[in-house]
């Protein structure tokens, strides 16, 4: 502290002497920063802007990059190298490699099974019997095997040539090989939106697909989530088909009824979803007296039963009509029976109801008789082009055919029959008569 103590204080005037008792001054720059600048003194003013090339014609710069290889150098080790650069894209020397290509495993390790034994790792990548395996990839495959447009395409496909085969089989199987559990959903979509455009046949096999769909491949889940997806394009379906809401909700009361959806799914998504209006006509129609009956036939009788029925349903419209006279409704009735090569047995079995009505009853009048308004009913039809005039002059050959048995039930069968025809004749257009005629 005494050495501290006996120096004078340093001022402006005094500090040259405190530090450089010499005298010299403090130097203005650096002896290297000096040496530098005498240099670049001694060098030419040509050297200035010279570039040197290592090679004539080459464009190469003149770069000296850093060594790194410790034989020429011998004090650096690229194995020091930070942030793991060294041996890139190379095999490590201390790589250990097995005789049977595969790392024994730690018995504390959570794959280790004892009985196979501690050389053994459980994988399914060679294992057939994976869930996840694919025969011809040899391979386990995770995730959907296509994406959801190929699966949407696929499945279209699959389910046009269902319409034509009606072999359920078959479209069970195709969805189980494309192995694309996350998109099962758009099934329901794809085959009800397809139906919408086409006739009731085709609407009452995608019903019964969706009855073989369920459980597998499509569960609950699957179902429920089809149909969601399914009123979330209800817009732009009826955009297409105007008549797409009401046919919705025969889906999926009929599903219902099939027991594909649970009825609490109807009170889940009541008021919830943009398909409300759908909901409430299929909770109308489940609420109907004998309501699985009807829903049975939801699709009316052009929906592919077989002829016998078909000719039960004709009976039983013909009988309606001759009580009502409404030519519209069972104009619609037609329409619905979607048997436009069949018109002909409707023709027939029409005029011999028409025969047995009035043969029973010989004082009805004859512009109030059954044939007077089953003649108005056909030229209806084929004036709204609803039944051809082919169809109808073939369904009065054949009641030529049978007179002799009509005339056991019906005695005044052939004069009711020229009746019919003649009022046939004054109805039906000048085309429908020159294609009898032909």
């Amino acid at each position: 502290m005494a050495d501290y103590a006996k120096r004078p204080e340093i001022t402006v005037s005094t500090m040259g002497k405190v530090h450089n008792p010499s005298g010299e001054g403090v130097r203005a720059t650096s002896a290297q920063a000096q040496a530098k600048f005498l240099k670049q003194q001694a060098r030419p003013a040509s050297a200035d802007h010279e570039t040197k090339v290592k090679e004539e014609g080459s464009s190469k710069r003149n770069i000296t990059r850093k060594k790194t290889d410790p034989k020429e150098t011998g004090n650096f080790d690229s194995r020091n190298k930070k942030q793991g650069g060294h041996g890139k894209g190379k095999w490590k020397d201390d790589e250990i490699f097995y005789e049977d290509g595969v790392e024994p495993l730690d018995e504390n390790d959570p794959l280790y099974d004892e009985q196979q034994g501690p050389g053994i790792i459980l994988s399914s990548v060679e294992d057939p019997d994976s869930r996840n395996y694919h025969e011809s990839e040899q391979k386990p495959v995770y995730g959907p095997m296509l994406t959801q447009s190929e699966f949407k395409i696929q499945v279209e496909e699959c389910l046009k040539e269902y319409f034509d085969s009606c072999d359920t089989d078959e479209v069970i199987r195709s969805i189980e090989e494309m192995q694309c559990r996350e998109f099962h959903p758009d099934v329901i979509k794809r085959a009800v939106s397809l139906s919408l455009d086409k006739h009731p046949r085709e609407r009452e096999l995608v019903s019964r697909l969706l009855t073989c769909l369920h459980p597998t491949p499509l569960t609950d889940q699957d179902m429920e989530v089809g149909f969601d997806i399914l009123f979330d394009s209800l817009d732009d379906l009826t955009t297409d088909v105007p008549d797409a809401p009401s046919m919705v909700a025969n889906f999926v009361a009929r599903a219902v009824v099939d027991e594909v959806l649970p009825p609490a799914y109807l009170s889940e998504q009541n008021n919830k979803r943009p398909g409300d209006i759908v909901v409430e006509k299929a909770i109308t129609l489940l609420s109907r007296e004998h309501c699985t009956a009807r829903l049975e036939r939801v699709w009316g009788p052009g929906d592919g039963r077989p002829v016998s029925e078909l000719k039960v349903e004709m009976d039983q419209m013909l009988q309606e009509y001759l009580m009502s006279r409404e030519l519209d409704e069972c104009a619609r009735c037609v329409k619905e029976l979607d048997a436009a090569h069949y018109m002909h047995e409707l023709v027939k079995r029409g005029v011999k109801i028409a025969m047995e009505v009035d043969g029973k009853d010989s004082n009805t009048l004859h512009d109030k008789s059954s044939i007077d308004a089953m003649a108005a009913l056909f030229a209806f039809l084929v004036k709204n082009a609803i039944v051809s005039g082919h169809q109808v002059s073939k369904g009065v050959s054949r009641l030529h055919k049978i007179m002799d048995d009509l005339k056991l039930d019906v005695p005044a069968a052939p004069a009711l029959l020229k009746d019919f025809e003649a009022l046939l004749r004054e109805d039906v257009p000048e085309e429908t008569k020159e294609e009898k005629k032909d």
